[in-house]
């Protein structure tokens, strides 16, 4: 299994939420955009009642198939994302509600999908995860057979 240490930013950023992550998920791609980042944006387009998996699953997709440096989703809790995100192989999904959960999911779990609560955390916390995820790179080390023991193979 190959680790990336650091995330290729000449790749798009895939991001999506469902209705409850929509108004987030607006600002985070302003925000990176603002930054000169490309994001690949798969949806929801509206704050209208949605299903997280339409959402989680394209963003998982392209960045397992390596289309995307990483992944952002949002729903309300993180975790129907999350879970869902986590059924692809090569996905670690991580739910984070802070800076040093963002960070610890990059450095440690060499996360490549950052999940955010919208419910959870205000809009402030969740572009600061988005600059620690971005900007932390994985460890590796003693850290790197854990990750690798994570696949279903």
């Amino acid at each position: 299994m190959s680790q990336q240490t650091t995330f290729n930013l000449s790749l798009p950023i895939a991001i999506g939420s469902d209705h409850a992550g929509f108004d987030y998920k607006e600002e985070i791609i302003s925000y990176l955009e603002a930054k000169g980042l490309q994001v690949k944006d798969v949806g929801a387009f509206s704050s209208e009642s949605a299903d997280y998996p339409d959402f989680a699953h394209p963003v998982a997709t392209l960045v397992e198939r390596e289309q995307a440096a990483f992944g952002i989703l949002v729903c309300g809790s993180g975790n129907g994302v999350a879970i869902t995100a986590n059924k692809h192989q090569g996905i670690r999904a991580a739910i984070c509600w802070g800076e040093e959960l963002a960070r610890l999911a990059r450095c440690h779990n060499n996360a490549n999908v950052l999940c955010v609560p919208a419910r959870f955390v205000d809009d402030a916390v969740a572009k600061q995860m988005v600059d620690v995820f971005i900007n932390t790179p994985f460890e590796g080390g003693r850290h790197e057979n854990r990750v690798r023991k994570i696949a279903c193979l």
